[in-house]
């Protein structure tokens, strides 16, 4: 008999072992080969094939109160393990899975269950888009509770991730998280306390939940800024800092909230985060910080020069980085004489041809227009060869936005009688 046969007639007897009829040993050993099959590397097809023989609806059933803790957090590990597969996820779900998980959350259910249960939720909420029912199903008081410093971490962990996974695009979602209250407890997960892992959790959780313009005040209500600048130092791991960036990025998008980061003291860690010791994920989630920072806040715009960025950027642009020419963007208005200076005239110019995108066009001329309204670094953009691009950009094929600021650039650089000449010369050049 060919091995996938033989799996699929040794699985039907797996699944007929846990049926009511078997003992509960039958029906873990049973419970273990399935569970063994489906967590093999590459096991898509085992996944699905346990799938094909009905084990869906008989794990469910283990979830039920008739049966032990222990066939319930396994059957939960081997519903999470299935649900890799969106297509037995939407079956899980189909199954009646979700209000037999939530209820293992309970305060009846031992501390093992409530976490295999958590993560088993959190596949659903997932690969099957089950947010708001399971967020119905009672979830979340539930959730909150389990927050609380009297469980298990692994019981903290797996709730925070199920949450900041609820809260995924989602803002019907997130208001109803926001509002169960379990914004306190996970920022309570972000003290020196906590494991690493809880940390982890939280932040993603948090950062989740400050995708919405009420829940991101009450995250600063609530006291998160200052371990989150904390979080940035030298002493947390890349993925850690990477995570906090990203929710300092999605708080900042507040300008109320993006006073008290400043205030916090963020701004030199983000800085200091840009530098060539930091891999360069995080240095890209920094960017997004210090832009949603910068964004219409003179202050921190002035605190970002004076925290030494405009060097940093420069590098970070001259390695091809789209994040550092939108933060330039913001600054060099501010401070365009240290932009010049700490060598960006020739990266921008590069920045302008043809194989950079509209976008990372439109914002380098913005910088460049930026920059050209002192006269001596206009005579310096003129010399560094920005006029030839800057004149292309003004054809038919650039974006209207893209046109008008090379167009509004060229203006400012024609305030020199050199630089004049130079630009008839290439509109010339171009209508030949």
């Amino acid at each position: 008999m060919p091995p996938a046969a033989a799996l699929r007639r040794d699985l039907k007897s797996l699944v007929r072992k846990l049926s009511a009829d078997s003992r509960p040993l039958e029906q873990m050993q049973a419970l273990h080969t399935i569970a063994t099959e489906v967590s093999q590397e590459g096991g898509a097809g085992n996944q699905a094939a346990v799938a094909a023989a009905g084990a869906i609806p008989a794990l469910v059933r283990l979830l039920g109160a008739g049966s032990d803790a222990g066939l319930q957090a396994n059957a939960a590990v081997t519903l999470s393990w299935l649900a890799e597969l969106r297509e037995n996820a939407a079956m899980i779900a189909a199954a009646g899975a979700i209000p037999r998980l939530v209820r293992l959350l309970g305060p009846g259910s031992p501390g093992v269950v409530q976490a295999k249960t958590a993560c088993a939720l959190q596949f659903l909420a997932s690969h099957a888009g089950k947010s708001a029912t399971i967020a119905a199903a009672g979830a979340i008081p539930l959730l909150v509770r389990l927050l609380a410093p009297g469980h298990g971490p692994d019981v903290r962990i797996q709730s925070a991730g199920l949450l900041g996974m609820m809260a995924e695009h989602d803002v019907s979602t997130i208001n109803t998280i926001a509002a169960g209250g379990a914004i306190p407890p996970l920022v309570q997960l972000l003290g020196l306390e906590s494991s690493s892992d809880e940390v982890r959790h939280a932040i993603g959780a948090l950062t989740n939940l400050a995708n919405c313009a009420r829940s991101m005040v009450s995250i600063t209500l609530a006291g998160a800024i200052p371990p989150l600048v904390r979080l940035l130092g030298s002493g947390s791991e890349a993925d850690v800092q990477r995570a906090v960036c990203g929710t300092l990025a999605n708080l900042a998008a507040n300008p109320w909230n993006s006073v008290a980061i400043a205030i916090a003291g963020a701004i030199p860690r983000l800085v200091d985060l840009l530098g060539r010791g930091s891999p360069p994920e995080v240095q890209e989630r920094a960017l997004d910080a210090l832009t949603n920072l910068a964004m219409l806040n003179d202050d921190n715009k002035a605190t970002i020069i004076a925290a030494g960025a405009i060097p940093t950027l420069v590098q970070l642009l001259r390695r091809g980085s789209p994040g550092a020419l939108t933060v330039l963007a913001f600054l060099s208005y501010d401070d365009s004489a240290a932009s010049a200076a700490a060598g960006a005239i020739p990266c921008l110019v590069k920045l302008l041809g043809p194989h950079s995108c509209s976008d990372v066009q439109q914002r380098d001329a913005g910088v460049l227009l930026s920059l050209a309204r002192t006269d001596d670094i206009a005579v310096a953009i003129a010399a560094g060869g920005a006029i030839p691009p800057l004149v292309l950009l003004l054809g038919p094929g650039s974006p209207s936005l893209v046109q008008e600021f090379a167009a509004r650039a060229l203006n400012l650089l024609a305030r020199n009688a050199g630089s004049a000449s130079a630009i008839a010369a290439a509109q010339a050049a171009v209508r030949r």
